[in-house]
């Protein structure tokens, strides 16, 4: 069997040389950087992004990471805007055209529309003088370093530099917008993502679906209560509807003698555990582990102590939490 050895070498190379690369890339940055930053914040359309090849696929990420952190962003292919797809390119809009050589004869359509309807347009690039270059208003000029492969034909560090010089103006756009988790969260309603962001309020159940009664009321009712909300739990109220206490299945195993006879007040835990409904839903997680409870009811600044809602442990691992 062929030893590994030589194949780990190849790949800590690899990864070291493009490590290396992003130092230098993050040295370089100058004026052109807030520059582009600037064209970009006073668009009052788009960023259209815009590749071929293995930059065109580096251009989609980058066009998917600007729009799902506030700055709205649409890749287009170039061969595709040479046959119609200029047309969703605005007046409004900022061209952003990467190309690691500048000269990528597929970009000069985009290229042309943009100077003749005068769109703003940045380019990333090693080379300034070329002819992506000289016609940009903006260049970002990407270090011109040695391809990772060894052979300087598979780009490798050329579109590590371009992947990351485009999640900075990503961030930069984004911590300038004071874009936060709960707009991120806007944008990524499904997969773990959205679900680590999701808040308490929700995944609550809320009004009629609380399992709620009086501290007046007979366990009898109480009973049918649990039974019919389905939670296993039911919260006790007081006067004014705040949150006095909570009955659990371990209430009702040590009140088994007399049960019935008994008030909700009685069988209660007193000053039950609560969760604000804007804590994030992981955040409610960690807490039903930690106190080994299963429900958690949900209260707000607005009216302490009066329950909004209720989590159950099982709605957190539904949406893939826990």
């Amino acid at each position: 069997m062929t030893s590994k050895t030589p194949f780990i070498d190849t790949a800590r190379r690899v990864i070291r040389t493009e490590a290396e690369a992003l130092v230098v890339l993050a040295d370089s940055l100058d004026g052109s950087f807030r520059d582009a930053i600037d064209v970009m914040l006073n668009a009052t359309g788009r960023v259209i992004v815009t590749g071929i090849g293995k930059s065109g696929h580096i251009a989609r990420k980058i066009a998917a990471t600007l729009a799902s952190t506030g700055t709205p962003a649409q890749f287009v292919h170039p061969a595709e805007a040479s046959h119609g797809d200029l047309g969703m390119v605005t007046r409004a809009d900022v061209v952003l055209a990467i190309s690691n050589s500048g000269e990528a004869p597929e970009l000069a359509n985009m290229i042309a529309f943009s100077r003749r309807f005068e769109i703003p347009l940045i380019g990333i690039t090693k080379a300034p003088r070329s002819a992506l270059g000289v016609e940009c208003d903006v260049v970002l000029t990407l270090p011109d370093l040695g391809e990772a492969c060894g052979t300087g034909v598979v780009p490798t560090t050329s579109t590590t530099l371009t992947l990351a010089m485009g999640d900075a103006l990503a961030v930069a756009l984004m911590e300038h917008r004071d874009f936060t988790a709960e707009h991120f969260r806007d944008f990524h309603p499904g997969g773990k993502l959205g679900a680590r962001l999701s808040r308490v309020r929700d995944l609550m159940h809320t009004g009629d679906a609380m399992p709620l009664v009086a501290e007046t009321t007979p366990m009898a009712d109480a009973l049918i209560e649990i039974s019919k909300k389905s939670l296993g739990v039911v919260g006790v109220t007081g006067t004014g509807g705040t949150l006095t206490g909570i009955i659990t299945d371990g209430d009702l195993r040590r009140h088994m003698d007399g049960l019935l006879s008994l008030k909700a007040a009685d069988v209660m835990t007193t000053s039950p555990t609560t969760i604000d409904v804007t804590a994030l839903a992981e955040e409610a997680v960690a807490l039903m582990n930690a106190r080994k409870i299963t429900c958690v009811f949900a209260v707000d600044a607005d009216a302490p102590g009066t329950p909004r809602g209720i989590l159950h442990i099982h709605d957190c691992l539904r949406v893939g939490l826990g």
